[in-house]
């Protein structure tokens, strides 16, 4: 992906940022300066206030997603000790974190604990257009704003200073939008290398303040309710009425991001809460998903229900058709193929075990 020329500014060093990126600390210092600059007009910034903004963005990626950033990845671990430490909710708003933050932020032991992060990332990021690797030499020949470079580095009284290039502004404000989407693009390939087995990565980026509705589902569900199915919460065993259920993400959302008809189940309202994005056990609730959604794509298939909801089932390997058609041992085994693999990525990802 390129970024947006100019013949003015020295784009062609910006572009190269990222080359030979071996963690995930110029992908969020980088997104951290775009928030401060265009979304708050921030022209000159400490780096304590670009660390938060690097915390905050990297908070879902980590604790919500359980994302891996590789190996030794001090950002991943610093966020999981602030989170367990400060018993902070993985589900907090960005805008709730990033206040907390900035009052935790004031403990010595919190700044001891980020102080890594400007170790190496503000000068390191402007080495292609001030190629040294002393950090000493980049302040000071930052601060003629050698070859156009983005920002200026300063230290004073003991904090790292930046300034923006005032010749930069404009460029970012104008192209905010598709700067952002090159620093997520890259970082979305950097961690599916490092996460090959997780399904939609770049949509893990940033946590969905707002889902899909699941309205086709419960007409799904409510079809096979209202034509006699009787249908049990898996995993309190209540015997659940039409419309007065909630439909849960078996497999948790949070890993597959998807809301196909076969990861859905209805369950008793109280459930949701405590399972959260935790994982079922699959030879205790998995029969009876199966066995669930046989009996209610058997009712659908016959009323003629929801035929481009059921294709959702082809992704199991098979067709509704087939699936209604199939004994127990050959629908156990249909539903465990597919849930498998997914259950034990995810558990060595860190999602944890669930049970009522």
């Amino acid at each position: 992906m390129q970024i947006p020329q100019s013949n003015i500014l020295t784009t062609k060093y910006l572009n190269r940022v990222f080359d030979k990126t071996v963690a995930t600390y110029k992908y969020y210092w980088f997104l951290g300066i775009l928030d401060l600059c265009v979304k708050h007009g921030k022209t000159r910034m400490d780096v304590w206030e670009i660390m938060i903004t690097m915390v905050a963005n990297a908070w879902y990626p980590v604790t919500y997603f359980r994302l891996s950033f590789g190996k030794s990845e001090s950002l991943y671990e610093a966020i999981w000790a602030l989170q367990k430490d400060y018993n902070i909710p993985i589900n907090i708003s960005i805008r709730g974190l990033t206040h907390l933050l900035h009052e935790l932020i004031q403990s010595i032991d919190v700044r001891k604990r980020l102080n890594f992060l400007q170790m190496n990332v503000p000068y390191r990021f402007l080495r292609p257009w001030i190629d040294t690797s002393d950090d000493r030499q980049t302040v000071v020949r930052s601060q003629s704003l050698e070859n156009g470079c983005l920002y200026k580095l300063e230290k004073q009284n003991g904090t790292l200073w930046i300034e923006m290039n005032p010749a930069w502004l404009d460029y970012l404000r104008e192209n905010y939008d598709i700067l952002s989407a090159f620093a997520y693009w890259g970082l979305a390939g950097f961690l599916q290398t490092r996460n090959p087995n997780v399904p939609a990565i770049p949509t893990k980026l940033v946590k969905q303040e707002e889902r899909n509705s699941l309205s086709a589902q419960h007409k799904f569900w409510n079809t096979a309710i209202k034509h006699g199915l009787e249908v049990r919460c898996p995993y309190t065993g209540n015997l659940l009425e039409e419309r007065m259920y909630d439909l849960d993400h078996f497999i948790p959302w949070s890993f597959v991001s998807h809301d196909l008809l076969w990861n859905l189940m209805p369950a008793d309202p109280s459930i949701n809460s405590s399972k959260s994005n935790k994982l079922p056990d699959l030879n205790l609730y998995l029969p009876k998903l199966a066995n669930a959604h046989q009996a209610a794509i058997r009712i659908n298939l016959h009323e003629g229900k929801q035929e481009k909801l059921l294709e959702d089932y082809l992704s199991l390997g098979h067709t509704p058709q087939e699936i209604v058609s199939m004994d127990k041992e050959h629908l156990l085994d249909c539903f465990f193929q597919t849930f498998m693999p997914m259950h034990q990525i995810a558990l060595n990802m860190g999602f944890e075990i669930w049970k009522y």
